[in-house]
Parts: structure tokens; sequence; C-alpha cells
């Protein structure tokens, strides 16, 4: 190990500082930020790069901020939920922004007629959903609740979390002494939080049958607390409520839409559901949906977008791989429409696999005047290709058209490069605007929206 100083150019997506050598190796530095000159303990080497930790800040930078969590830091048991902290809240959008801009241009040689304001709301208090790691803790004779120290498989040694929302933050200590005090403490590696907007679920992962006596101490947990709990024995489709529960269902609002999304607690939903109205606003203004088009919206989850789309376009089609996803989506547009809020155009939901998305599948799904699109971190390569290969063959179109404009919603900035390539540099398309997305404050998470039209 060596002592360097270093001069930091820039921040990559791992909240690393970024330096080079005189010889032009990369040197990464974790929790050393742009502009300053620090010393550094170098602890990888390879041909073209190396890695190492902060030792001293000789030169701080003004974007330099006091960490909000007591617990975040590059000390041994920190925690790993967040690696940004330490960097002011504006200046972590820029880096994101930064990203998505790189990412676009050097992997697939993309840049933006125009670039978006970035979307950013609360940096704290933001997270409704989370799973929550459990260990029983022999030798400290206690049980931790939290997320994973950094680096590591051992679950932080957590007392207050402020990314959570204040009263999920104030049931972390009550979380440890209730598993404490039950029999099957163990067997409970994991409870995973899902927030709505009058009701909290906390769902719990038990690797044995629960006793009377745990399930009494959990039923006096939840009356006490406000909360629901749900019972998970094995995979995702054993969950279920505990019996003498509160049958408030889980669900969020769209108020711009006059749409409310009821949801299960393990269904897919954005963590952040102050940016994910604000997202879908944003979204649907650049998509423009008029009365006479149709739309569809690829990988469409529960309908977060499908059925605020529905409330201004002529015809809606919904696809996503899940069927049970489908199933949900196809229930909540029934529900909205039941309450007669919102008035919706006719919408259909389909399930298929888009990963496996062919020139053929894309034709028989039928001409469509625009599309969202909102895959997960995999992004939307086959749905993309096909797009491109019925650009490239005009003879499998058969009467076909390509949608006009595509607003493509992304969770991962290099594959929403390498779709963008693909579309831009392939399909013919211009990439009229992009930006960021902060869903994920002091993570190093990147989401963004980019907006591509095709030339008349």
């Amino acid at each position: 190990m060596t002592d360097n100083v270093l001069q930091i150019e820039s921040m990559d997506l791992e909240a690393q500082g970024v330096a080079h050598r005189e010889d032009g190796k990369v040197v990464f530095v974790e929790g050393a930020l742009p502009f300053e000159a620090v010393r550094a303990n170098i602890h990888r080497k390879k041909n073209n790069w190396e890695q190492g930790s902060l030792l001293e800040v000789m030169h701080e930078s003004s974007q330099r901020v006091r960490p909000g969590c007591p617990h975040f830091g590059l000390h041994a048991g920190a925690c790993g939920g967040c690696k940004m902290q330490h960097l002011d809240a504006n200046a972590q959008v820029a880096v994101k922004q930064r990203a998505m801009e790189d990412n676009l241009w050097h992997l697939g040689k993309v840049k933006p007629d125009s670039i978006l304001r970035p979307i950013y709301g609360p940096a704290w208090g933001y997270r409704y959903r989370a799973r929550l790691s459990v260990r029983d803790v022999l030798k400290k004779g206690t049980v931790l609740v939290g997320f994973h120290e950094r680096k590591s498989r051992y679950v932080a040694d957590m007392q207050t979390c402020p990314v959570l929302p204040p009263h999920v933050n104030a049931l972390l200590l009550p979380l440890r002494t209730l598993i404490e005090s039950l029999q099957a403490r163990a067997t409970c590696p994991q409870i995973e939080l899902a927030c709505g907007d009058h009701v909290t679920s906390l769902v719990l992962r038990h690797l044995e049958p629960l006793s009377i006596g745990d399930i009494e101490l959990l039923k006096l947990f939840a009356t006490k607390h406000h909360v629901q709990w749900w019972l998970q024995p094995k995979g995702p489709d054993t969950v279920a409520l505990l019996e003498g529960q509160s049958q408030e269902q889980l669900a969020y609002a769209l108020p711009e839409f006059g749409v409310t999304m009821p949801f299960k607690p393990t269904d897919f939903t954005q963590v952040n559901p102050h940016i994910n109205r604000v997202l879908v606003t944003r979204a649907l203004r650049l998509l423009d949906a008029q009365f006479h088009e149709r739309v569809i919206d690829w990988f469409c989850g529960l309908g977060n977008f499908t059925l605020p789309i529905a409330t201004m376009a002529g015809q809606v089609l919904g696809i996503e791989g899940s069927e049970a996803l489908v199933t949900r989506a196809r229930d909540n547009l029934v529900w909205n429409q039941s309450q007669r809020k919102a008035t919706f155009a006719p919408t259909q939901f389909a399930a298929r696999n888009l990963f496996d998305m062919t020139p053929e599948l894309l034709v028989a799904d039928g001409s469509a005047d625009k599309w969202l699109v909102d895959p997960p971190r995999e992004g939307a390569f086959a749905l993309v290709q096909a797009l491109a290969a019925l650009h490239q063959q005009p003879e499998l179109k058969q009467g076909w058209k390509p949608p006009k404009r595509i607003v493509y919603v992304s969770c991962n900035p290099a594959t929403l490069a390498r779709d963008a390539g693909l579309l831009v540099n392939v399909a013919g398309y211009v990439c009229s605007s992009a930006g960021a997305v902060n869903m994920f404050p002091h993570t190093a998470h990147v989401e963004s929206m980019a907006v591509f039209d095709l030339p008349a």
C-alpha cells in the first residue's frame, strides 16, 4: 500500500473521485470529490487503473457537506445504502446529469438536441420501498435490522435512517426489539417495506412456521405502530396478509390525472412517490398524446403510465412480461373506472416476454402513433432491435408504421445509451431531448428520460 497525492477531476457512477496520473493511468478514490486535492491509500493496482481510499482532504471542495446520517462513511461497519451524502444534493443531480450525457455520447454516439431540466425533490424521507435485512447476532446478543454494510454481507448496526419516511425511521429500534422477542428470531432474514399514501405494510420473510405467540406479538406491534404485517413463508407468490390485520389497501395517487394505483406490497412500484408524480406528468407532457392517437406502453407494470395515458389518448395498449402484473393493471383500470374520477380511452393489456421481441411480433401488435418505454435495468434492446430491423427491412412491415415519437424512461444510463444508439444510428430517430431524474438521492443510482422523434 502506498500514499498518493491526487487532483480529483470528476466522479464516477460508483461515487468515486476520478484522477489521472501523468502517464494517463486512471485512479479511483472512494470518498473524494471533484476539484479536491487528496491523499489516498492505493490498495488495488491494474495495468490501466488503480483504486484507493481517502486518507486526507488537502484542499476541500465547496460542494462537500456534512452527511445527514451518522451511519454514513468509509469506515468499517458503515451503512452501504448511500454513497453520496458527503456531496451537496444539487451537485449530486449535476453529477447524474453528466453521467447520463457521457453515457449517451460515449456508448451510443448520441447527443440530445436539448437537455431537459433535471427532476429532483426531497433529499430525505423519500424511500417508500426498501428491503431491510435482519440478522440475529449471537456474539452481540442483539438483532440488527437495516441495510448491509459497505461491501459486506453483514448488516449495519443502524439506529436511524433519514432516507426512510420519518414514521418508518422511528420503527427501526422497535423492530429490533420485536424480532428479539420472537421464538423465530433466528429464521426471519428480511423485512420488506412498502408505503402507500395512507398505509404502511411490512412483509416478514420467515423460514419456519411462526408460533401462536409470535403471531400475537406481530399483531400487537401492528396495532401499536399502525402498520400491516404480511407473511412470506416461501417465494413471493406465498405473501399473504396476516389474519386480523386492517384490510385497507396500499395505494398511491396520481391526482393530476384523477388516477389512484392500488398495489400489493411485493409489486414493483417506484421507490420515491414524490418524484414518480413529477416523472409521470413530464413523461405525458413530452409524449403529448392526442385523442385520435393510439399509444403503446411497453413494460407497463401496474399501469403507472398506462392509466394516465388513457386519460389523454384515443386508444392504449399496455404490454408487460408478468402475467400477475398484467392482471393487476387490468384490475386497476376497472377500479379507477368505477370511481369515475377520470374518463379512460379504450385500454387493453397483454403479457409478453419483451426480451424475446421480434419484428414479426412487433408488427402483430399493430401500429401506434407513440410509444412510452419504461424497461428494467436490462433496457429494451430486443424491442428496439426489432424496430431497427423493420426500418432496415421495409418488406416486413406489411402496412405497419413506426411510432413518430418515443418517450423512454430509464433506470440505467448504460442500457439507455445502447438502445438510443440503435434508435438514432440505425432506426432513423432523432434524440430531441434528455434529462436526469434523481429518484434515489444520496445514491449513485441514475434514472433518466429521453425523447426520440422520427423526422417527417
